[in-house]
């Protein structure tokens, strides 16, 4: 029993220790979150993160460089440009891939956005309408967004490849990257803390490749596999180190795998 406390103790210092260093305004330059920390809008928010996270697989700087091209095209204004664009200023778009993002699944986040945005003020919504008063974390709400993105009539089926979905029993990396930016918030800046309709208790970390590889190092996860279970398993340990801000430990935890 001696030996797992100190072991606990040992983990929790380090997370503790390497928060503190990543959730920093320095992180922001090098990373995909740099693109929507470019707006002020709320909304223009919203669409630059949601858009970014989506994209976000692969080399960074390709990631920043691709969502940078797609703010341009948009006069680097997103929600006015979902408001009033015309078919002519869709052109631009028929050029644009990041990666197997392609035209088809461009034309689709813009379809959406438009329609969704011409009825409604906020993207917090469309993921808090399907979240309980008592739901302990999010699988509600991205399984019910999943559902509502492709709701419109001839959503292609291609495009449900970059919306993840628990359903599937996929890890959601990108999604609960996105609610992480959009729902923490700390003295940092990092992330935006804007949504109040989520909680950060109830958030779950993102898991990539490098969170992955250092959580089992950690003694964080024993699943083998790596999907949806295995999130909640890893956020179910981090909330052992802070009940009611979980997820503040992926900055740890990404941070070590990427940098160290």
């Amino acid at each position: 029993m001696k030996k797992y406390i100190a072991k606990h103790d040992l983990v929790y210092n380090l997370l503790e220790e390497k928060y503190h260093q990543y959730n920093s305004l320095g992180f922001i330059e090098t990373d995909p979150i740099s693109i929507p920390h470019r707006f002020k809008k709320l909304q223009d928010i919203e669409i630059m993160a949601f858009w970014t996270a989506m994209l976000s697989w692969g080399n960074r700087k390709s990631i920043i460089s691709s969502a940078n091209k797609l703010a341009g095209w948009m006069d680097n204004a997103p929600h006015d440009f979902m408001l009033h664009y015309s078919e002519t200023d869709l052109k631009k778009f028929l050029h644009f891939s990041h990666r197997t993002f392609n035209t088809t699944d461009t034309l689709y986040f813009i379809e959406f956005f438009k329609q969704y945005y011409r009825k409604h003020n906020t993207l917090e919504d469309a993921f808090a309408r399907f979240l309980p008063a008592k739901s302990v974390h999010v699988e509600s709400s991205l399984a019910g967004f999943h559902e509502l993105f492709f709701s419109l009539e001839d959503a292609p089926l291609r495009t449900k490849k970059h919306i993840a979905t628990p359903v599937r029993k996929s890890s959601c990396k990108r999604m609960n990257m996105f609610l992480r930016w959009m729902v923490r918030k700390d003295k940092s800046g990092v992330d935006f803390g804007l949504w109040k309709k989520i909680k950060p208790t109830q958030l779950l970390c993102p898991l990539d490749v490098h969170v992955d590889r250092v959580a089992r190092k950690l003694g964080l996860i024993k699943r083998k596999q790596t999907d949806w279970l295995t999130v909640l398993e890893l956020t179910e340990n981090l909330r052992l180190f802070d009940p009611n801000d979980p997820v503040k430990y992926d900055f740890a935890l990404f941070g070590i795998g990427v940098f160290e």
